[in-house]
């Protein structure tokens, strides 16, 4: 057996590439993260990093954008801006980013037809623009595990519209594994790193929801 599969045109592939795929990441900041009850915060947090990390480790575009920045809300978590060396972020005032012209401009500049979303929350920044990127043409893949709404109905139900106009849900360990394809490549070493430290990561966390809920002795 060789060691690796040949790699199909990555520019055509069917499947999502480094080449062929820009992520759009909305709206993570600490006001909007507080908001989030559908999800485990440091669950969330620890997707979202990775999410992150996995973007700089294949060099996908990213477009990062905010909301409300310039009139006093905070800015992207730093733990993402940390995964996220010397990308800008674009500041908007409007609810969905998709209306946004900076933002789209971002978008469009890629020349990418594959748009990976995921943000802050689920019911508005993540559901307005893949419905309108939908209806734009773009094959839009919406990163479940790293995007949360205000109550699980918030969320459940975006999911429900984001689905129903064509979107394409998938999971921050998904993606990683689509972009990667084979562990014989030689740069999987990059992504046994970081996903070394995510699992490590959510191992902790489960041990610490273990210790919480577990009865204490009389």
């Amino acid at each position: 057996m060789a060691d690796a599969t040949p790699i199909r045109d990555p520019q055509t592939d069917w499947l999502l590439t480094p080449h062929n795929a820009v992520l759009a990441l909305i709206d993570y900041q600490p006001e909007q993260y507080a908001g989030v009850s559908s999800a485990d915060p440091d669950e969330l947090l620890a997707h979202v990093t990775m999410l992150g990390r996995i973007a700089t480790a294949f060099e996908l575009p990213v477009v990062l954008t905010t909301v409300y920045v310039k009139h006093g809300m905070t800015g992207t978590n730093p733990e993402l801006r940390e995964a996220l060396p010397g990308v800008p972020e674009l500041d908007r005032t409007t609810m969905n980013s998709w209306e946004d012209p900076e933002f789209r401009a971002a978008v469009e500049r890629t020349g990418r037809k594959k748009l990976i979303l995921a943000g802050l929350w689920s019911e508005v920044c993540v559901a307005f623009p893949a419905v309108d990127a939908r209806r734009e043409g773009y094959e839009v893949y919406v990163v479940v595990d790293a995007i949360g709404g205000v109550s699980k109905v918030a969320h459940e139900s975006a999911m429900q519209r984001m689905v129903q106009a064509g979107a394409i849900p998938i999971t921050v360990l998904g993606l990683a594994c689509e972009l990667q394809r084979d562990w014989g490549r030689p740069e999987a070493t990059r992504l046994r790193s970081i996903m070394r430290e995510y699992f490590g990561k959510l191992r902790a966390l489960k041990g610490m929801s273990g210790e919480q809920s577990a009865p204490k002795a009389v």
